[in-house]
């Protein structure tokens, strides 16, 4: 499952890395790519492993706020 978040607090590469690297290392992320200029995450999941709500959380937990998002 492919999930969009976002967040409106990146304000250098160095996040982008950082959210990177703890999205994909979180059990049942298969991948995540972060667009620094738009705020967008995309995040590749099992759905049945990690929830959005989860993948939010880990978001805030690398110390930036997200919101899921449709975009």
């Amino acid at each position: 499952m492919k999930t969009t978040l976002r967040s409106q607090e990146l304000s250098c590469p160095t996040c982008v890395s950082k959210i990177e690297k703890m999205l994909t290392g979180t059990e049942g992320v298969r991948g995540a790519t972060v667009h620094f200029n738009t705020g967008r995450i995309e995040v590749d999941h099992d759905s049945d492993a990690v929830t959005e709500t989860d993948l939010v959380e880990v978001v805030q937990r690398a110390g930036y706020a997200a919101e899921a998002s449709a975009f």
